[in-house]
């Protein structure tokens, strides 16, 4: 088990975009075990790469403790519906904010295996989803807040 830095709001990485994955090596199998420990360690239930400050396209999410999911190269199929929640990010410590997102999402990825999936999710998993495959863009879901941020209690 490795524990990478997770990178913080400021950090000029969290602004760029990702590059696409061209094949699986040793290293971005690492990468992928590393995201998951740093993820657990943390409490979160979703981390994206750039947020350890690696350019690449991968986020790893699980929403429950017990369904974790790999998602490469993923690519947003479909969205419908709408939520309004908060939302917080581990890359913005101690913040959170009020965020609408789509209810449902339908993704086209890539496993660990380099096997291609889809995959259908609604309410917190869609919002998970969003939220990952934004950082993989450079944004964050600070640029979406409705208002001010809070202080988590």
């Amino acid at each position: 088990m490795a524990l990478r830095k997770i990178r913080t709001i400021g950090d000029e990485v969290l602004t760029r975009q990702c590059r696409e994955v061209k094949g699986m090596t040793l290293r971005t199998r690492t990468l992928i075990q590393d995201m998951f420990d740093t993820m657990y360690e943390a409490a979160g239930v979703g981390l994206a790469a750039p947020q350890v400050g690696i350019l690449k396209r991968i986020f790893v999410v699980d929403v429950d403790g017990e369904h974790p999911y790999v998602f490469i190269n993923p690519e947003i199929l479909e969205m419908s519906g709408e939520q309004t929640g908060e939302e917080g990010c581990l890359s913005v410590p101690g913040k959170y904010g009020i965020v609408t997102r789509a209810n449902y999402v339908k993704v086209r990825a890539l496993d660990q295996d380099m096997k291609p999936f889809e995959l259908e999710a609604e309410e917190l998993l869609a919002r998970a989803i969003q939220h990952e495959y934004d950082h993989l863009d450079g944004h964050l879901y600070v640029e979406k807040a409705e208002g001010d941020l809070q202080e988590v209690e």
